[in-house]
């Protein structure tokens, strides 16, 4: 009597563990379905080639040659149609790609096929999609995720060389971009296949809609200093650092259970931001600088090179601070490096 195999629906949630076993199940010898059950880790962790020889009394190297048998010997079925419910595996799978921009992370193609994207759905999945002759898959390196693509569009050559285009078009960008207009710089025409080839990167990010080189914190802020930063930079101008510690909550960032107290002492710290009012931050890259409001007036009264009226005065010292302007008039008159040439018009004392 022969074995009952699964079959697949798109109403329901696909069933890789009986896939997988269905798969295991046309493997002659127990051995050889003990190795690539471990390798691939189906139904537990991955063990590497020491570990299962050492388990199967072999040595590394006949585990290594092995698992490349077996694989090989299941790929070749597959192409001929003999591996139960491959081909309709298949179907479902560049059927999704295709929905995904034809190229998908396996962990984010598990996600679209499974009710819990685990990583031992993960390892089904890749595994699976490795006996697939319509698909093409990348292993992870330090480059990469572990990816999976339609064979028709690519092979594993064009999808790392497509990659490596949106890298170099982004890097002439100089800044973090929406994917439609990285689309253009790279000149390709449609942003929703940028976005999945961009998704396979490990050397790009993505954040609040736009991408960008993995060392910007723009899109991989690494610490709260560059969650600060992202915090700013996306508002626009200043804001208080409680304003900022609740920003940080209430954003996308994966890890943002912050202290408002956490926040104004990382402010102090870095050099990138610039207190401009009581509590209140900006960028040093809007322009503003570090002092006291003593220190803004010097300046101010050094560039302009002649005396100015204190309403002058206090105009330009706001574009720089957000502080009350009697704060500015008492330090005009309070302090001896500023002395009164006429009426309500001060220079330097030097």
């Amino acid at each position: 009597m022969a074995e009952e195999q699964t079959t697949i629906s798109e109403s329901e949630p696909l069933s890789t563990e009986q896939l997988v076993n269905d798969v295991l199940g046309s493997i002659e010898r127990e051995r050889e379905r003990e190795i690539v059950s471990r390798r691939f880790g189906l139904f537990d962790r991955k063990e590497t080639l020491e570990q299962i020889g050492e388990l199967l009394g072999i040595t590394r190297e006949r585990v290594r040659q092995l698992e490349k048998s077996v694989v090989t010997r299941l790929k070749a079925a597959a192409e001929q149609q003999s591996l139960p419910d491959i081909t309709t595996l298949q179907t479902t799978l560049v059927a999704k790609l295709g929905e995904m921009g034809g190229v998908a992370r396996i962990s984010d193609l598990t996600a679209n096929l499974v009710a819990d994207a685990s990583r031992i759905e993960q390892a089904r999945v890749a595994f699976l999609a490795q006996l697939c002759p319509a698909l093409v898959v990348i292993n992870e390196d330090d480059h990469f995720y572990h990816a999976v693509g339609i064979a028709a569009e690519y092979s594993e050559k064009a999808l790392k060389d497509q990659v490596t285009h949106l890298i170099e078009a982004i890097k002439k960008l100089g800044e973090p971009a929406e994917i439609a207009a990285i689309a253009t710089a790279a000149k390709l025409n449609d942003p929703a296949k940028v976005a999945a080839l961009a998704s396979l990167s490990k050397d790009l990010a993505t954040l609040n809609g736009r991408w960008g080189l993995v060392k910007w914190p723009m899109v991989n802020p690494k610490n709260i200093r560059d969650k600060i930063y992202v915090i700013l930079k996306e508002h626009g101008k200043h804001m208080h650092f409680s304003e900022i510690a609740e920003a940080i909550k209430d954003s996308d960032f994966k890890r943002k259970e912050v202290t408002t107290q956490a926040i104004h002492n990382e402010l102090i710290k870095d050099k990138r931001f610039v207190l401009i009012g009581r509590g209140i931050y900006a960028l040093k890259e809007w322009g503003y600088k570090k002092g006291t409001v003593a220190d803004i007036i010097t300046e101010v009264l050094r560039e302009a090179g002649e005396p100015l009226h204190r309403d002058e005065i206090v105009k330009r010292v706001l574009k720089s601070r957000f502080v009350k302007e009697t704060t500015i008039l008492l330090n005009l008159q309070g302090k001896p490096q500023f002395k009164r040439v006429a009426k309500a018009t001060y220079e330097l004392s030097e």
